[in-house]
């Protein structure tokens, strides 16, 4: 752990001075208690840095949680293992994968199925609700949904050979409008107060406002949203798997975390508005779960509840380069390379997802030593994304 000032922690031994910079901005702001931590995988985001745990008193910064509120990962452990994917042709358990769960950017259910029923009464009943119907009026269409960039859904195998189902996704549509929303009310709030911000995302809600507990209300329902998200679409991969295999998946092991939100939790002696915007949480023995790129491993971990880490961890392996710079300089036949042995999606829309794109994982997970212990090591065999 690097002490950059006594309000800034620093955990990633690849830090870009930009990224640097900005987690020093952030940092700055006077509501900040105890201090920011940045995580292995701490990369430049939008007003805040991508891989940074955020405490707050008085105040929440939108644009810190992000515009995909409620992000994460989910995995469950089944009872197969290799042996019973050996000499089956993984490409069709890509296509029924790929068929029953919306893909990419704006993907929608044709039809609400009956397990996604439920969790959208669920959802109606929350305070948020009214909020998320003026946002994004179909968001019901979108619940089981899985969205493009790094978000995918994987079959993979651990260290025992092994299968687990693993996903990562977040709040979808709704959520994003609902994030910009309140960050444009941010915004107007600052502007209007004459408050000089080191940066424009920076913009904030003070807590005891109405405002502010607009936010609150919204941010809890797509965090909620973001959950159960998860849950229909591993449904919806567990069915297939078990078409797949011709047996029920037994689930032997469950985990299903955030790593784009805010909690009111308890930190050096305070209640604070905890922010983790591209961290997960990590109190000792906690199961979490942490990606690597296409192509690389993930890990199922136990949090080590470090004090000074604010009880966090990393969420994957962070961005080396920016989605622009990754299309110039990486090819389709490298990719095609890197992901032999591999059921994929064998498109160039993915050349922005290529491993190298992203920091080394066993730098971050050798960096992230003393915030978590792994548990299991995860390698993908299927690996399903939206363009």
């Amino acid at each position: 752990m690097e002490k950059i000032n006594a309000r800034l922690l620093n955990w990633a031994s690849i830090l870009e001075e930009s990224t640097r910079e900005q987690a020093l901005r952030t940092a700055s702001m006077p509501f900040i208690h105890p201090h920011l931590a940045l995580m292995p995988d701490a990369h430049l985001g939008k007003g805040a840095t991508v891989g940074s745990v955020i405490p707050t008193q008085g105040a929440i910064v939108p644009a810190a949680v992000g515009v995909d509120i409620g992000c994460g990962m989910m995995a469950v452990r089944t009872q197969f293992t290799h042996g019973h994917l050996a000499d089956r042709d993984l490409d069709v358990l890509h296509g029924q994968i790929s068929r029953s769960v919306p893909l990419s950017a704006g993907g929608r259910n044709q039809r609400i199925r009956d397990t996604a029923a439920a969790r959208i009464a669920e959802l109606r009943a929350m305070p948020g609700a009214e909020q998320a119907d003026a946002a994004t009026p179909h968001w019901p269409q979108q619940l089981g949904s899985l969205g493009s960039g790094n978000h995918f859904i994987e079959v993979s195998l651990d260290e025992a050979d092994r299968v687990w189902l693993f996903l990562h996704s977040g709040s979808r549509g709704v959520g994003n409008k609902l994030a910009q929303r309140h960050i444009a009310v941010a915004q107007r709030q600052c502007a209007a107060r004459f408050i000089e911000l080191p940066d424009r995302d920076l913009a904030y809600l003070v807590e005891g406002e109405p405002e502010f507990d607009a936010y609150i209300e919204a941010l809890r329902w797509a965090q909620r949203f973001a959950f159960v998200n998860r849950e229909e679409m591993m449904d919806r991969v567990v069915d297939q798997v078990g078409r797949f295999l011709a047996a029920d998946v037994e689930r032997q092991e469950t985990v299903n975390c955030h790593h784009n939100y805010t909690e009111r939790e308890h930190h050096f002696g305070r209640d604070v508005w905890l922010t983790r915007k591209g961290a997960i949480s990590a109190r000792e023995g906690q199961p979490g779960l942490i990606p690597g790129s296409m192509g690389t491993a993930s890990y199922v971990v136990a949090g080590r509840g470090n004090p000074l880490a604010l009880h966090s961890s990393p969420h994957g392996a962070g961005r080396n380069h920016s989605r622009n710079a990754a299309r110039r300089l990486f090819s389709r036949a490298d990719l095609d390379a890197r992901m032999t042995g591999i059921a994929w999606g064998h498109s160039d829309a993915f050349l922005d997802e290529h491993p190298d794109a992203y920091k080394d994982i066993d730098v971050v997970m050798h960096d992230a030593a003393d915030l978590v212990e792994v548990r299991h090591t995860l390698r993908q065999v299927v690996n399903v994304k939206g363009n």
